[in-house]
């Protein structure tokens, strides 16, 4: 694994200098967009939806649509004056009970690696978290932005786990909670014995994703039967005979305006030389490059091992 951010983690008087790490990844199987004839991978285009012609990247700035269809446009002069976080220490807020976390507001995972003389502080405040079932609530800037996280232990590992923001978690606003539904005692006892029946231990690694499987065994099959074709290489386009043109037409277009807007005449076509007496030993001629010939243009589904 490779580092993404370093600092330390401050609480009190204490700090323990760490590490940071993804830790999860995504092993879904991702494919390309092809040309079912030829293979060719799809590329997009950035198009404006007024003209229709395809923009540059310099020219595209961020822009925001108010709910009175106004539309706000933002610079990168106007996004580099915002303030932006940035800084290596974790600050521990507070210690909160663990059972008060609300899942939801999870957000990603980061191992907290400490440095070699960091080990004891580390360990430390590990154990603290366990002995008192608390997780710290925390403040750190990633990516040049602030965000709320807590310290939890998995194993021996501090974990940060960033948060969504309280705002940013939407209310279940469905009539039909509100609705007086009545549950006979038999009904609830039945339900409750249900529970009970499959009642467990969780162990994540008792799940695997079989559509996964399913996809990789598939592609192996193509492959061991032949069922399959070189990649193709896209060349890549030579517009340096375009460039040149563009320049000429250019420049030309450029001197008739210029003429005009002077009053002068259009200038005259060039007229041709005369041709030369043939000499006594006449070479043969080449051919030109007019003369040269040219190339003739499912749903995803989790299921659990069994016992």
């Amino acid at each position: 694994m490779r580092a993404m951010w370093s600092g330390a983690v401050s609480f009190g008087l204490v700090s323990v200098p760490v590490k940071l790490y993804s830790a999860t990844t995504n092993h879904d199987i991702r494919f390309h967009q092809v040309h079912a004839a030829d293979g060719g991978r799809i590329k997009y285009k950035r198009t404006c939806a007024i003209d229709g012609e395809e923009v540059e990247y310099a020219d595209i700035i961020k822009g925001f649509e108010t709910e009175d269809g106004e539309l706000i446009t933002l610079s990168e002069e106007d996004l580099d004056s915002l303030p932006a976080a940035s800084g290596h220490e974790i600050d521990v807020i507070e210690f909160v009970p663990a059972d008060q976390i609300d899942p939801l507001l999870f957000d990603k995972s980061y191992f907290l690696e400490p440095e070699a003389k960091a080990a004891k502080p580390y360990a430390l405040l590990r154990e603290a978290l366990v002995q008192t079932d608390r997780m710290a609530v925390v403040k750190v800037a990633l990516r040049q932005r602030e965000s709320i996280a807590l310290l939890r232990v998995r194993g021996k590992a501090i974990v940060l786990q960033t948060m969504l923001w309280p705002d940013e978690v939407r209310e279940p606003e469905f009539d039909i909670l509100d609705a007086e539904v009545e549950l006979r005692p038999q009904e609830l006892q039945m339900a409750a014995s249900l529970v009970e029946s499959l009642g467990a231990e969780f162990d994540a690694t008792q799940f695997h994703d079989d559509y996964r499987d399913a996809v990789e065994a598939l592609i192996e099959q193509k492959r061991t039967t032949g069922d399959t074709r070189p990649a193709p290489v896209a060349e890549k386009p030579s517009d340096e005979g375009d460039s040149m043109t563009d320049l000429l037409s250019a420049l030309q277009r450029s001197v008739e305006a210029a003429r005009a807007a002077s009053g002068k005449p259009p200038e005259p076509a060039a007229e041709e030389a005369p041709p030369a007496k043939k000499a006594a030993s006449r070479k043969k001629a080449e051919p030109t490059a007019d003369a040269e010939d040219e190339d003739e243009k499912p749903a995803r589904k989790r299921t659990r091992k069994p016992a």
